[in-house]
């Protein structure tokens, strides 16, 4: 398992560090870029990736889904912060002799979707390291059916009462 869940403040954090094989500026490239995005983020990226810059979430398929946010940080190649809804989404990486590693925060409200979240983000930094790999890494749901619930049994039913998006 990947993720720790702790308070901060009267919010709630999700934490992934994964070391990856590739260098800073590969891996940034995949955070920033929208034909690298589409491989691995959960949504369509709209906008451009300035401090301040406004953005725009979507899902294909689900118009109605769309969201807003924002970039709150833009420090290539070291550090992204997003506004994802009410979210907020820091990704840093560092140097490490033989590549780098990628420290994701997800800080949010709502402790009952922690294990969602958690085998959300799970799901899609496997599919980063497989995109940055060149290779592929399945469909998302399965592999999310098959880590939601490792987080469930680790964070407990109080961190677990919001499942799925209906349909998923």
């Amino acid at each position: 398992m990947d993720a720790t869940l702790a308070p901060a403040g009267d919010r709630w954090q999700l934490r992934f560090e994964r070391y990856l094989a590739h260098a800073r500026d590969k891996v940034w490239q995949a955070l920033t870029e929208p034909e690298h995005l589409q491989a691995w983020f959960p949504d369509e990226v709209r906008g451009d990736f300035a401090p301040g810059a406004p953005l725009k979430f979507h899902m294909e398929g689900h118009d109605d889904l769309d969201f807003d946010g924002e970039v709150l940080v833009f420090d290539p190649p070291s550090v992204l912060e997003l506004r994802w809804g009410e979210d907020n989404l820091r990704f840093e990486l560092r140097d490490r002799a033989d590549g780098c590693v990628l420290t994701l925060v997800d800080t949010f409200a709502e402790l009952g979707k922690s294990a969602r979240d958690a085998a959300g983000w799970h799901v899609c930094l496997d599919q980063l390291e497989n995109h940055l790999a060149g290779t592929t890494a399945g469909d998302a749901r399965t592999q999310w059916k098959g880590v939601h619930p490792r987080y469930v049994a680790a964070f407990g039913p109080e961190a677990s009462s919001i499942g799925p998006p209906e349909g998923f």
